[in-house]
Order: structure tokens, then C-alpha cells, then sequence
């Protein structure tokens, strides 16, 4: 569909990098659910860090498909360039560079989307990186700093001036945060401007949005973010969606059992089951939210402490869906 440097991303849709969300076990699940690419939670640029377990994890890339794509985030030129060097040298095969984070604790350390108030300092960092790797780099981005100031057109010129092989654009300005819609005229006119591959990213939640969203801004393809929380296979239904118009109905409540709950055996096993049941309970809300799920239920499910537990619950929550479903028919 479209090429990074060497590697050939053979489907439209990606995984967007979201800090606690896209760890080794459910970019693994988006990958065999469809996902051409998926790129990992930003990992900070200061290497000194690197020594705790939060970033041990963020670094862990075994047994992941190819190409491994790996998000650095940071404000200073020298010390992106480091983490980017280090990360190849631990396996990242695609370095992504983040200027498109909204939150405040990145923003207020001249990191994510603040970068974009600073075109010399990005011009900086974007050549630093670029000129420390012999792998292809990627950046995201936001349409500017605020509706006054959006400069995403000028920094992705730079970019490509300079040698990134990959854009991402999120269509909300950073003071915008996640509120209001995402606008796509800045992601047509970047692209417009652009021989390298862009992508469009916010707002895409449903395969007709993200045919709609394509046919208007003719990107190479879409980033998905929080629609994919709980919801992981919208990238079949996308990539289908957009390859023969087919519409592929949801999983049925056996599927979503069964996928969940091998992702939880993943989550349990890949942190342990101390940390493994409290990062599941997030995922586990994501994803009875779209089975209507009682509120009482779900607060039950963040009180449970063990893997047994959690996994038990599950099948009761899901043997008990299938019978109200049973029982309708």
C-alpha cells in the first residue's frame, strides 16, 4: 500500500503509538487483526531512564512482526539522537519521532506537539535524528499549536526536506487536546505538497470514516487511536472495507470472549500477574463498554486481584451474554 524506506506496509491502517495503551501484547493482537504497521508507546529520549520497569517494557520488542517501529520523545536535539542510535541498536528497524502528543506533562517539558511552537528547534532535532540512524524516520505531528498557528504544511515540507520518510498528521491543533472534530483540509494540503507517505489521523472510528477521510485527503492511509481501544479488529473491517467495500459485521460475543481473553493471558503473562490484572482492567472496560455491561459489574472487575479471577469473570460475563442472546432468538 505504501513504502517506508525498505519496508512495504502492505495495509492502509495503522496503530497510532498511545502512552499505556500500546504495549507489546495488544500491538501484537492489532497486528493479527489487520494493522499494516504498529508503532510502540513513545518511549522517553533520556536514556538514564531506561533503567525502570515501565521502560523495560516500552523496549521490549520479542518476538513482534516486522517492521518494529519504535516512538522517542523528548525536546532536545543531541539527546533524541542518542535514544533513536540506542533503540536500532535493540532491535528498532523504524524510528518515530513524536510532535504530535497533546498532554500537558510532554508539553510542558518543550516535548510532543509544543515542539511545533519552535520550527528552528524542530528543524534541529529532525536533522540530528535523521543524520544518527541509518533507518528510516517518521514523525507525527498535529495541524499546528493552536487555530492561530497552524504550521503543519511548513513542518512537513522541512521533514521531507531533510529526509523523513513518513508523516503522520492529527487533525486538531494541540490546544485542541482530543475536544471538538478533528478538520481534515490540513491533512489534504500537506499531502497535496508531499511525495512521501502521509497519514491521516483523529476521528476515524468506523470503515466508512475512514473511506471518506481517504477519498478527501487522498492520504497513503489512516492512523487508529482510541477506536481501537476494546475494538481491535477495526482494522480487518477497515482494510476490507476500503479493499472491496465488503462491510464486516462486529465479532459476534464467542469471538470477543475468545480474543479477550487471550489478550489478558498475554497481559498477565508479558507483565506478570501483579501488574498483568491491574493494566487488563482498562482493556477489560474498553471492551465491555460496547457489550453494554453493567456499571455495577464493571467496578466489580477493578476489585478482582488475581489472573484466575479476572479470566473467570470473564466467562461468566460472556456464558451470560450468550444465554440473553440464546434467549432473544
Amino acid at each position: 500500500m505504501f513504502s517506508i524506506g525498505p519496508y512495504r506496509i502492505s495495509q492502509p491502517t495503522v496503530l497510532a503509538p498511545m502512552a499505556g495503551v500500546t504495549d507489546q501484547p495488544f500491538r501484537k493482537l492489532c497486528k493479527a487483526q489487520g494493522a499494516g504497521l504498529v508503532v510502540s508507546e513513545m518511549v522517553t529520549s533520556d536514556t538514564r531512564l531506561w533503567t525502570t520497569n515501565k521502560s523495560r517494557w516500552r523496549l521490549n520488542h520479542s518476538g513482534e512482526a516486522e517492521p518494529i517501529s519504535i516512538q522517542i520523545a523528548g525536546g532536545e536535539a543531541n539527546m533524541l539522537a542518542h535514544a533513536a542510535e540506542q533503540n536500532v541498536k535493540i532491535g528498532a528497524q523504524i524510528i518515530d519521532i513524536n510532535m504530535g502528543c497533546p498532554a500537558k506533562k510532554v508539553c510542558n517539558r518543550a516535548a510532543g506537539s509544543a515542539l511545533m511552537k519552535d520550527e528552528a528547534l524542530v528543524r534541529e532535532i529532525l536533522n540530528a535524528v535523521v543524520a544518527a540512524v541509518n533507518v528510516p524516520v517518521t514523525l507525527k505531528i498535529r495541524t499546528g499549536w493552536c487555530g492561530q498557528s497552524k504550521n503543519a504544511l511548513t513542518i512537513a515540507k522541512m521533514a521531507e526536506d531533510i529526509g523523513i520518510k513518513m508523516l503522520a498528521i492529527h487533525g486538531r491543533t494541540r490546544d485542541q487536546g482530543y475536544k471538538g472534530d478533528a478538520e481534515y483540509q490540513t491533512i489534504a494540503d500537506v499531502k497535496s505538497a508531499l511525495s512521501i507517505p502521509v497519514l491521516a489521523n483523529g476521528d476515524i472510528d468506523s470503515p466508512q470514516k475512514a473511506k471518506q477521510v481517504m477519498e478527501y485527503t487522498q492520504v497513503d492511509g489512516v492512523m487508529i487511536g482510541r477506536a481501537a481501544q476494546g475494538n481491535p479488529w477495526i482494522f480487518d473491517q477497515i482494510n476490507r472495507y476500503l479493499a472491496s467495500g465488503e462491510i464486516k459485521p462486529d465479532p459476534t460475543p464467542n469471538e470477543v470472549h475468545a480474543l479477550l481473553s487471550g489478550h489478558l493471558n498475554a497481559l498477565h503473562e508479558f507483565y506478570g500477574e501483579y501488574m498483568g490484572v491491574r493494566i487488563a482492567r482498562k482493556h477489560l472496560g474498553w471492551y465491555l463498554k460496547a457489550q453494554q455491561t453493567d456499571r455495577s459489574v464493571l467496578k466489580h472487575l477493578n476489585q478482582l486481584e488475581s489472573a484466575s479471577e479476572q479470566l473467570l469473570a470473564i466467562d461468566t460475563i460472556f456464558e451470560h451474554l450468550e444465554s440473553s442472546k440464546d434467549t432473544a432468538a
